[in-house]
């Protein structure tokens, strides 16, 4: 008897505590429903506000040996990327195979070969775009690179292209000037912001209303003081109708990778209170001084692009092959997100439209 009163209150038991956890269960259920409910106007409202639609301003076709994964290829990745239109270039400079080098170098940086100026780098682009139907062509603006920098007929080889095809090109660029491991590479005279050929080149931009792209370094690998910026600010005083884009805000790989670049955003917002035409390229290297070690958006970086607002573009500058396009264009998503919804789409996909011709 015994043995059967325990079993039954045994049983009991375990049913009342079952029929509470069940309740408890039901509770807690219709609470986290009721939490979803409540979230998900705020969620899909964050997702559409920040449902951005790229305008790359910064693609090569092309990389250092003129190698490219083709226009299908780019075409399949800008969509997973979500980008609409591109900046669209080539590679001004080419990989010289010497006889000393046991094996093809794969990049400008693979051996101490030097790399020269490359003028069909320029055709490799305008082919390209011209095999696409006319829908496709419109999502691009190609800009001419392939020109010595140094040279006084470099303005003279741009306006036959420009002549050749009335409307097709929309800028010049990316022009390298200093860009320390490249330029150090480069056959001949080192080209700079304030060379003589460039001004020339400026004054041609202005009078056809094209942008151009300018990698100017503002100093050397081992040098903390923005040295070369005298050179950038030359170009930018003597060519006041000249819209500039200052590709990278004057950073590369062996500046950022050497040193602690201090009182960039400071001399960025100067340089944009002085200078009415000129323009920043937020990619390549700059992109990782936008954050800080968490991966937190810079409050300087902010603060400087809210106050300039239709001064700043997103690029990705991938080279001749593209499947980092989406992993590169999501990098700039946190710290879009940290921005005002307006000027985030504008930094995005519509700042660039205006500088075009």
């Amino acid at each position: 008897m015994e043995r059967f009163v325990s079993k039954s209150f045994s049983s009991t038991h375990f049913l009342h505590n079952s029929l509470i956890a069940n309740l408890v269960g039901v509770r807690l259920a219709l609470a986290l429903l009721v939490m979803s409910l409540l979230a998900m106007p705020l969620l899909s409202g964050n997702a559409q506000a920040r449902d951005y639609q790229f305008f790359d301003a910064e693609i090569h076709y092309q990389d250092a040996k003129q190698a490219t994964d083709g226009m299908d290829f780019l075409l399949e990745n800008m969509e997973k990327a979500s980008i609409e239109k591109a900046l669209i270039t080539g590679f001004s400079v080419t990989k010289k195979w010497a006889s000393s080098s046991p094996r093809r170098p794969f990049s400008y940086g693979a051996d101490d070969a030097p790399v020269y100026w490359y003028s069909a780098t320029d055709m490799l682009v305008y082919d390209a775009v011209k095999s696409l139907p006319e829908r496709e062509q419109s999502r691009f603006y190609p800009f001419i690179t392939g020109f010595n920098p140094t040279d006084l007929n470099a303005v003279d080889h741009i306006e036959r292209l420009l002549k050749r095809d009335p409307g097709f090109w929309k800028g010049i660029g990316e022009v390298f000037t200093r860009h320390d491991l490249l330029s150090a590479m480069i056959e001949g005279e080192r080209p700079l912001a304030h060379h003589p050929a460039l001004m020339r080149v400026y004054q041609l931009a202005a009078k056809y209303g094209l942008p151009v792209m300018l990698h100017s370094n503002l100093t050397s690998p081992v040098m903390k003081e923005f040295i070369y910026l005298p050179e950038l600010e030359l170009a930018l005083e003597t060519n006041p109708k000249t819209t500039f884009i200052w590709a990278h805000a004057g950073l590369s790989d062996a500046i950022t990778l050497q040193q602690t670049v201090e009182g960039l955003p400071e001399l960025v917002a100067e340089l944009l209170g002085k200078y009415q035409n000129l323009n920043i390229l937020l990619s390549w290297t700059v992109v990782d001084a936008l954050y800080d070690a968490e991966g937190v958006p810079k409050t300087d970086w902010l603060e400087v692009v809210k106050s300039y607002p239709n001064r700043f573009v997103i690029g990705s500058d991938v080279v001749g092959g593209f499947s980092p396009l989406k992993e590169t264009m999501d990098h700039f998503r946190p710290f879009l997100d940290a921005l005002p919804e307006e000027v985030a789409h504008r930094v995005a996909s519509t700042n660039l439209l205006q500088w075009l011709p």
